[in-house]
């Protein structure tokens, strides 16, 4: 089981870049390891170290202005490849959503199995997000996961967003597939003991 997601209410970390992929999420290079243990660190990795494994100080995710665990990024985020990685990536450097005006299919759908949140707004509630967090950047978003709506707090617009039922209903239950299989234990031995 994982935690519960109900309703987010957090700070922000800007990244108003479009067309994000999977290899700038996570570079190819670390995708040798099986276990999801480690890689929040390689996140963004060419972007945050410079070749020698210094932070480069002008990228976001450096910057101590900035902090939370809503990433909010440009249209067309984690396109590319459909490495599973990107979405371990993502969820093991704390984000627990992102928000964005366009995700690339597959990666929206590990991001749902790996527990992190894609939020998809209007490209103007994107726009006047990023304006929000350039001019503080201790402005805060509350998502609620049950009502469907991401929440600018410091201009009160709000906006409705999509989600799978099913997958909802993980998130809500800190489920993932097997979590939910096993929650229907007692329901499937009653079938089967009413079919023997």
């Amino acid at each position: 089981m994982k935690d519960k997601f109900s309703t987010l209410t957090s700070t922000c970390i800007p990244l108003p870049m479009e067309n994000i992929d999977t290899d700038q999420i996570i570079p190819a290079r670390f995708l040798k390891a099986t276990s999801r243990k480690g890689f929040g660190d390689n996140l963004f990795r060419d972007w945050r170290f410079d070749k020698d494994g210094n932070p480069i100080k002008s990228f976001v995710l450096n910057d101590p202005t900035y902090s939370g665990s809503v990433l909010v990024a440009g249209k067309n985020f984690g396109s590319g490849s459909s490495r599973e990685h990107a979405a371990w990536a993502v969820a093991g450097y704390g984000f627990k959503a992102v928000v964005s005006s366009f995700f690339a299919d597959i990666f929206k759908n590990n991001a749902l199995n790996n527990c992190v949140l894609p939020v998809v707004v209007s490209e103007g509630f994107l726009a006047s997000l990023f304006t929000t967090i350039a001019a503080d950047s201790k402005a805060t978003v509350t998502i609620d996961l049950e009502a469907q709506t991401i929440t600018n707090n410091a201009t009160g617009a709000t906006e409705h967003f999509d989600i799978n039922p099913y997958k909802k209903g993980c998130l809500l239950n800190g489920f993932d597939d097997i979590d939910f299989l096993l929650s229907k234990k007692a329901d499937i031995e009653a079938l089967e003991s009413r079919n023997m």
